[in-house]
C-alpha cells in the first residue's frame, strides 16, 4: 500500500511506498532499528476474517479461528524469538482480512537478520494453516455455520487450490516480505497510528470506491493523467491556480492565502501541485478548511501493472480528504510533459525567472525535476 508521508525539510505530503520489494543498500538488517512490514495473503484472498461495523469509528475486523491464531503469534513474536538471542519488541501490529501490519523494533544486534524472524513468522502461520484445514482440494475449512454468521472464510472453495499451487499462505515474492525502516523523527508514531487506523479506512474505502478508483488515461484539456478522487471537481465552472514562488516572503503568501481562501468560500476550486512552501500552506489551509483541492503529482500512483496497484489508496490526510470527496488526485502520464504547448510554456516561464534575475536562460531536459515541476503548473492552467 501506498501511503502519503512529509517529506523532511520541505513539508510537502508525498506519496511513499509501504510495499517496497527492495532492500536498502548498506544498511545493517541485524542492528538496531525499527520496521513496519506488510505480508499479503495470496491473491489478497481474505483468508483472516471479515470487516465489521455500523461505521468507520466502531469498524473493527472480525477474526476467524485462523486469524485468532496469527493474531496470537504476532502477539507472542518477541518472546518466541527471546530464546533464540533476539531481543526485539513488537510495537503495534494489525491483522486484516488478507494481509497484516507489523511494526517490530529491534533492541540489541540480532544472531541473524530481521528478514529471518520476518520468514520464521510466515512459516509459522503456513503450518498452522496446514494443521487447522489440512493441504490440497481436500482441505477442510470452516463449516457453514461459522460462515453463515459472518465469523470465517470460505477456505475450501477457493483458497484450497490457491494454497496447493503455492503452498504457502502468502503473496509470492522474492524478497519474502515489503517493509519499511522508520528514519525519520515522527515515522514512528504516524506508522502506528496508521496501522491501528486500518479498519476505519478501509470501512470508509468499502463504501465509497468510486472516490479511491485508480483511473489510467483520464483525459483532461488534451493531456492524459492517471487520477484518483472526485473527478466531478474537473466540471466545476470556477478554478484557481495555485503558483507560488520559493523567494515569495511570508506577508505576500499570507495575502495570497487570504484571496485564494475568499474565492474558495465563493466555490472556486483550486488547484496546485504543492510544490513551493507557499503553495503547501495554502494546500493544507485549504484541505483543512473543507474546500475542493485539485492536486497535481508528479510521482504519485503505482504505476500500471504493478501488484500494488489495485490496492492503492492515499494515506494520512489525503485519504480523509478523499472519502469527504473533497479532493482530486492527477499524476500526469510522460506524455503530457512531453506535450509540444506544454514544452513551450515550461520554457517561457524558465526564462522569464532567467531574465529576471538576470540570469543567462540554459534550457533543461524534461526528465528533470525542475521542468516537471514547473510543467505541472502549467498544466494546471490549462486546464479550464
Amino acid at each position: 500500500m501506498r501511503d502519503m508521508e512529509e517529506d523532511k525539510g520541505r513539508g510537502i505530503r508525498r506519496p511513499v511506498d509501504h510495499m517496497r520489494h527492495h532492500r536498502e543498500n548498506g544498511w545493517d538488517y541485524r542492528g538496531r532499528a525499527i520496521y513496519h512490514f506488510t505480508l499479503p495473503v495470496e491473491e489478497r484472498y481474505p483468508l483472516f476474517g471479515v470487516l465489521d461495523g455500523e461505521s468507520p469509528e466502531t469498524a473493527f475486523v472480525r477474526l476467524n479461528p485462523y486469524g485468532r491464531r496469527v493474531c496470537q503469534m504476532l502477539c507472542g513474536l518477541a518472546q518466541f524469538y527471546e530464546g533464540k538471542g533476539y531481543a526485539l519488541k513488537v510495537l503495534a501490529q494489525k491483522v486484516m482480512p488478507d494481509h497484516v501490519h507489523l511494526v517490530i523494533q529491534v533492541l540489541a544486534p540480532l544472531p541473524q537478520s530481521i528478514g529471518t524472524v520476518v520468514r520464521g513468522f510466515k512459516s509459522g502461520c503456513t503450518k498452522v494453516y496446514k494443521e487447522m484445514y489440512g493441504s490440497g482440494e481436500n482441505a477442510t475449512g470452516m463449516d457453514g455455520k461459522e460462515r453463515a454468521n459472518g465469523t470465517g472464510v470460505d477456505a475450501p472453495a477457493h483458497f484450497a487450490r490457491i494454497f496447493e499451487r503455492r503452498g504457502s499462505v502468502w503473496q509470492q515474492d522474492a524478497a519474502y516480505y515489503h517493509e519499511r525502516i522508520l528514519h525519520a523523527p515522527g515515522q514512528l508514531r504516524r506508522m502506528i497510528d496508521y496501522v491501528k487506523d486500518n479498519p476505519r479506512r478501509l470501512w470508509i474505502k468499502s463504501r465509497h470506491p468510486e472516490l479511491f478508483r485508480l483511473h489510467r488515461r483520464t483525459e483532461v484539456a488534451g493531456l492524459s493523467f492517471t487520477s484518483m478522487g472526485n473527478h466531478f471537481l474537473l466540471d466545476w465552472p470556477d478554478h484557481q491556480v495555485v503558483e507560488i514562488s520559493r523567494n515569495t516572503t511570508e506577508k505576500e503568501v499570507q495575502e495570497q492565502l487570504q484571496k485564494i481562501l475568499a474565492a474558495a468560500e465563493n466555490g472556486t476550486v483550486t488547484y496546485t501541485a504543492a510544490i513551493s512552501k507557499g503553495e503547501q500552506l495554502i494546500a493544507r489551509t485549504l484541505r483543512e478548511e473543507g474546500y475542493p483541492l485539485v492536486v497535481l503529482l508528479n510521482d504519485g500512483f503505482p504505476k500500471e501493472g504493478s501488484p500494488h496497484e489495485r490496492y492503492y489508496k492515499p494515506g494520512g490526510v489525503y485519504f480523509e480528504a478523499c472519502s469527504r470527496g473533497q479532493l482530486l488526485l492527477l499524476e500526469p502520464d510522460e506524455q503530457s510533459f512531453l506535450d509540444a504547448d506544454i514544452q513551450a510554456a515550461v520554457e517561457e516561464t524558465l526564462r522569464r525567472k532567467a531574465e529576471a534575475r538576470h540570469y543567462a536562460y540554459t534550457p533543461i531536459p524534461v526528465t528533470s525535476q525542475r521542468y516537471r515541476f514547473v510543467a505541472l503548473n502549467e498544466m494546471a492552467k490549462r486546464i479550464p
